[in-house]
Order: C-alpha cells, then sequence, then structure tokens
C-alpha cells in the first residue's frame, strides 16, 4: 500500500475523515423482488456514499478536507477519485493496488426504508496501521465514522485510539464521532475505546438512543410520543448521555434543529430550519461535515452547530 503524507508547511486547520467512502447505485422499483422474482428499475443513477457527503460539504465551507481511509484500484475507485478531484477533496489514506472500492446498490421502491445490497472492497480491509501515518495538527478536525467500526478496518481506528489518550485538553486537535445507524452491529471493545477518547459525539436521536442504552445510560422514551413529549425527553436524553460519556454531545431531530450538551453544562436546544424536502436521503452527513468544517475555523460547539443545521436545511431543499 502507499500514502500520501501531509506537508510540514504553514498548516491550515483541516477535515480529516477516517470514513470509509463507497460508490451507490441506486435504482427505483416498484417493489423490491421476492426470491426468485423479477424486478425493473427506472432512473437507476450513481453517486458516491459513506463518509463522502461529509468531506463535500467540509470542502464547500472552504475548509481542506483529507480522505485518509484506504481506497482501491479500479472502476469505482477512479470513479472516486475524480469526484475528489472535482470537489477539492485530497486523499491521503492508504491506496490498495489488488482490489477496486466497493459499492452499494440501493433500492427506493416507495417505502419509507431502502434495501441495500453491500459488495465490501479496499475500503473495509485495513489493517492495524491503516491510519498509523496520521499526525493530526493543531486545529484539525477527526472524522470517525460508524461505518469504518465494523470490519477489518476497525483494527486502524482502534490503533489511531490508542495513540490519542484518553484527555481531550491534551490534544490540539478535535475529534468528531459520528456512529451512524450500525453502532448497534459494533463490538464491546471498539465502543469502549471510542468513549475513553471522550471525542465530540454527533448523532440522530436513534443513534443516540441506541448508544445510551447500550452504554446503560438513565433514559426513558416511553413518554415520547407524536403529540409531544419530544422536548422533555431530549433533555433527558442530553443529559443522561452527555454525564455517561464524560465528552460534548450533539443530537440532531432534523427540522427541529439539534440539542446540545457539554461536560458540566446545561443541555441547549439549538433550532433548526423548517424546510420542504424535495428527496429523501438523510442530511446527517452534510450536517457532521458542517460542523467539522465549522470547528475547524475555530468556532465554538454551539456556533458550529447552527451553522450545520443551516446547512443541512438547504441540503435537504436543494437535494444536494
Amino acid at each position: 500500500m502507499f500514502t500520501l503524507k501531509r506537508g510540514i508547511a504553514a498548516h491550515q486547520p483541516t477535515v480529516i475523515s477516517l470514513g470509509q467512502v463507497w460508490v451507490d447505485i441506486m435504482l427505483n422499483v416498484d417493489a423490491v423482488p421476492a426470491q426468485g422474482g423479477f424486478a425493473v428499475a427506472d432512473h437507476p443513477k450513481t453517486a458516491i456514499g459513506g463518509s463522502y457527503r461529509v468531506l463535500e460539504a467540509a470542502s464547500r465551507m472552504g475548509v481542506p478536507a483529507e480522505h485518509a481511509g484506504i481506497l482501491g484500484n479500479g472502476l469505482w475507485a477512479q470513479y472516486i477519485r475524480q469526484s475528489y478531484s472535482d470537489n477539492g477533496i485530497t486523499h491521503t489514506g492508504q491506496d490498495r493496488i489488488d482490489e477496486d472500492s466497493g459499492f452499494r446498490v440501493v433500492l427506493n421502491s416507495g417505502d419509507p426504508k431502502n434495501t441495500f445490497i453491500a459488495s465490501y472492497g479496499a475500503e473495509a480491509h485495513g489493517e492495524f496501521d491503516a491510519f498509523s501515518f496520521l499526525e493530526p495538527q493543531a486545529g484539525d478536525v477527526v472524522h470517525i465514522s460508524g461505518n469504518t467500526l465494523m470490519d477489518h478496518t476497525a483494527a486502524g481506528v482502534d490503533g489511531f485510539l490508542q495513540r490519542v489518550g484518553t484527555d481531550p485538553d491534551s490534544r490540539n486537535y478535535a475529534i468528531v464521532v459520528n456512529p451512524t445507524n450500525t453502532l448497534k452491529l459494533v463490538n464491546d471493545h471498539m465502543v469502549e475505546d471510542l468513549v475513553l477518547a471522550r471525542p465530540i459525539w454527533s448523532c440522530n436521536r436513534q443513534e443516540a438512543t441506541t448508544l445510551a442504552k447500550r452504554l446503560g445510560a438513565p433514559i426513558d422514551d416511553s413518554k415520547v410520543t407524536i403529540g409531544g413529549g419530544l422536548d422533555d425527553f431530549m433533555h433527558e436524553l442530553c443529559e443522561g448521555l452527555g454525564s455517561t460519556l464524560r465528552a460534548p454531545l450533539l443530537v440532531r431531530v432534523g427540522s427541529r434543529g439539534a440539542w446540545m450538551r457539554e461536560p458540566g453544562g446545561e443541555t441547549q436546544h439549538i433550532e433548526g430550519f423548517p424546510t420542504k424536502a424535495v428527496h429523501t436521503r438523510s442530511a446527517g452527513g452534510c450536517h457532521t461535515g458542517v460542523l467539522c468544517a465549522m470547528l475547524a475555523k475555530g468556532h465554538s460547539l454551539g456556533e458550529a452547530t447552527k451553522f450545520a443545521n443551516a446547512a443541512a436545511s438547504i441540503a435537504i431543499r436543494h437535494s444536494v
């Protein structure tokens, strides 16, 4: 494997993602076929998935964006590299010459949840030294996504976490963890090491609830109904989970914005920007990318969240 070392010239704070990047092949079907069945797909299209949207959002905010994850060698990897070139994203991670990057087939039948078929590639086949070259500099923001915590490359993330220590005040850079909805599949050892590193946690409500239950944080979601109870629950969730993590916590709730809690502080609600959605794709990657970018620019977590809320609303409105 090969890596591109970062230069030592005058440094501009950078968003660095350890997340996996792959290609999504999106197909619209009338219904997901049963075993042995047949379906015709309308308007097939490809897009880059995984942590790409985090990097794209950070780059659009004028902050250097680097992908420290693994890329392969082949058709899909070339598609990803071209998109990096077109959008000002630098790949500094390892290059595997023996296999291509992976892809996902995404079936959308109009149901609220899509159906996924994954073919893992180079991005999932890292080893313990996958991120050994990484040396974040002052002001950088290192992004870790849940999609990198389930396969062989997770060993590389664990290796990085063991180097960063457990005291965030001793680091001159920030770590942002976006656990994604795969958190329930991550092994206990990896979850423990993530918690010990005390990063900034950026989750949606489902992810935060899953994490809270897994860590035994004191929460009660029985009062949350369609008609109300959300505000009280979000305060309870952030207080319980935030005190358990002993780390900054941000929980996104769509058009309602986000609830935030920092160690020793009170839970705050940072209002969102309600908008009409024109597509069903999550804006979570955009939100996380802008959050990381604003932190790299020196904004506080609260200020960065306001920018991220606005960006997510625009992304939903304009399907970007």
